[in-house]
């Protein structure tokens, strides 16, 4: 989740692909970060690679990354690109202002990771009467409410998110052979996100495995060790736990580690921040699903680059996902924000 909040990251891939996203940054919080052509700023066919991007809170380490993957792929490719993000992972009302006011400007390409599937309708539905183009990352936009308001995505680009739970359940299964009941720890409450992560989970999870309670912990961290806390304690034989996101799980880890059950208590988590690659190495965490928000705002902005240069765009693509273990963790942590292994990625091969 959420991307960490997410609040990390968390939405499926398959059920709403077609879902579109905008990246922020907010101009008095989190402020408006360029990065500008060397050439004048112009794509291949001869289109303005001016874009803007608006993306979740950047109180997240999930988002930070998804920014510096934005603006690295901005300075590669030449493109000028202003991101703007939410106050918070909270603040939907304030990520649709950001997005309405840049609505109204000369951008040729918009990439949008909005809070909820519905909280950035209004202006996307401005932006695609205006006919531009508009690649949607991490978040799905809920593809009723966009229909309904005519609007058109060009492409998303995100984690399967129950495919992140179901490595998540099945890593679980590995690590209690003998069954046991465990928890799991969500985001916001409907969340689509967290809700794809947990029912993955729980596809995931051999019959042996049984959750005997899931409870929202708001994508926060404190949260996230409070709520963990009084699980322990409503269950004192609790042999796991499965968390929506890494802020939360490290929140989780600390309520096992107060508990004096570290080693005891297997918490798995998914988004892959190097926090928790350091948790994993060190043994707090068995596990993470790293997603990569890196390499997904590189794409969104890889895809606002084929779009503007007229390319037809696949009508969603699946960012990389890897479990990391102690075995791995090293190999993570060394390619971090990167994947450590292999992956598609279809929009480069349109971007040359």
């Amino acid at each position: 989740m959420y991307a960490n909040a997410r609040g990390r990251r968390v939405a499926a891939v398959g059920a709403i692909a077609a879902a579109g996203a905008l990246v922020l940054a907010s101009c008095g919080s989190a402020g408006s970060t360029e990065a500008a052509a060397a050439n004048g700023a112009q794509a291949a066919g001869g289109a303005a690679q001016n874009y803007a991007a608006v993306i979740k809170g950047l109180d997240n380490p999930f988002f930070q990354t998804m920014k510096q993957g934005i603006d690295d792929q901005a300075k590669t490719s030449g493109a000028t690109v202003t991101v703007q993000a939410a106050n918070s992972i909270t603040d939907t009302t304030g990520q649709a202002d950001k997005l309405n006011g840049l609505a109204g400007q000369d951008f040729s390409c918009y990439i949008v990771n909005p809070i909820s599937g519905t909280n950035l309708i209004q202006g996307l539905a401005k932006l695609s009467m205006m006919n531009k183009p508009v690649v949607n990352i991490d978040s799905p936009v809920d593809p009723t409410a966009a229909k309904s308001a005519n609007v058109k995505l060009a492409t998303y680009v995100g984690t399967d998110n129950r495919e992140a739970g179901k490595m998540a359940g099945q890593r679980m299964t590995e690590t209690l052979p003998s069954g046991g009941d465990v928890a799991a720890i969500g985001g916001i409450a409907g969340d689509v996100t967290s809700g794809a992560r947990i029912e993955g989970f729980n596809q995931g999870i051999g019959k042996n495995v049984k959750v005997v309670q899931t409870v929202a912990a708001d994508w926060d961290r404190q949260t996230a060790l409070t709520a963990a806390t009084n699980v322990l304690r409503a269950h004192p034989n609790l042999a796991g736990f499965f968390v929506a996101n890494d802020d939360m799980g490290l929140g989780v880890a600390r309520a096992v580690a107060d508990a004096g059950k570290t080693g005891k208590i297997k918490v798995i988590s998914v988004d892959g921040i190097k926090d928790a690659l350091q948790a994993v190495k060190a043994g707090t965490l068995e596990a993470t699903v790293a997603q990569y928000p890196y390499t997904i705002g590189q794409m969104g902005v890889e895809a606002c680059q084929a779009a503007t240069s007229g390319k037809t765009l696949p009508a969603s693509v699946a960012a990389p996902v890897e479990l990391v273990t102690k075995d791995t963790a090293d190999k993570a942590l060394a390619s971090t924000p990167k994947p450590f292994g292999p992956y598609e990625d279809p929009y480069k091969a349109l971007t040359q």
